[in-house]
């Protein structure tokens, strides 16, 4: 059976496919091809994707991804098709699926919205409700640079803090959309903000939110 993150992966291959190497995206100023060797390095390689998280080891890196950026688009995604080696962490359907769900979303939107003629992606009611379980679980590290305090609420009433203070504003919408706004795509998020106008103004405007 398919799990969710295989789907999403290859969603996301397909849409990077269709769009071309030198498609843009919303990821700052990567290329479909940036995208693509970003994701292919995170899963094939350890030593340089720490990176991601520890300051010190980002030039590597980024050196590592631009050599990835470098080989044929047609490989990177077939890496990306057929997925981790055996000997990753990643290859356990538990690492997986904990850890690639969301990252295989948002990259896929990434792809998605930063093109003229998107459409908005229908989601079932099983995914919707996977992806609001791993905002539950990880609203507090995706929250924590935020300017304001913020609570996530879908539009059934669930709600979720991401960041306690005041003021706090609090951001409505299903669980996919949420997810975008918190990993910093709050220009094309799909939700509504409740709260001190100025408070808004900060939220909608922070750089660091989000990872």
């Amino acid at each position: 059976m398919s799990t969710h993150a295989k789907r999403e992966r290859l969603l996301l291959a397909d849409l990077l496919e269709a769009a071309g190497p030198e498609a843009p995206t919303l990821c700052g100023g990567w290329l479909t091809r940036d995208l693509a060797a970003h994701v292919v390095v995170r899963e094939r390689r350890p030593d340089a994707a720490g990176g991601i998280l520890i300051k010190p080891l980002a030039g590597r890196l980024e050196r590592v991804e631009g050599e990835f950026a470098g080989k044929p688009y047609e490989e990177l995604l077939r890496l990306i098709r057929t997925g981790p080696p055996r000997f990753s962490p990643f290859a356990l359907k538990q690492v997986d699926e904990a850890t690639n769900i969301v990252e295989f979303y948002v990259h896929a939107e990434d792809v998605r919205r930063a093109q003229p003629d998107w459409t908005a992606r229908r989601l079932d009611p099983v995914f919707s409700d996977v992806l609001w379980s791993r905002l539950e679980r990880t609203a507090r590290v995706v929250g924590r640079k935020a300017p304001t305090g913020v609570v996530l609420r879908r539009p059934d009433g669930r709600t979720v803090v991401a960041r306690k203070g005041a003021p706090v504003v609090t951001v409505t919408g299903e669980p996919s959309e949420l997810l975008m706004y918190v990993y910093g795509r709050q220009s094309v998020a799909d939700v509504q903000l409740d709260g001190e106008p100025e408070a808004v103004t900060r939220l909608n405007g922070a750089k660091e939110l989000g990872i």
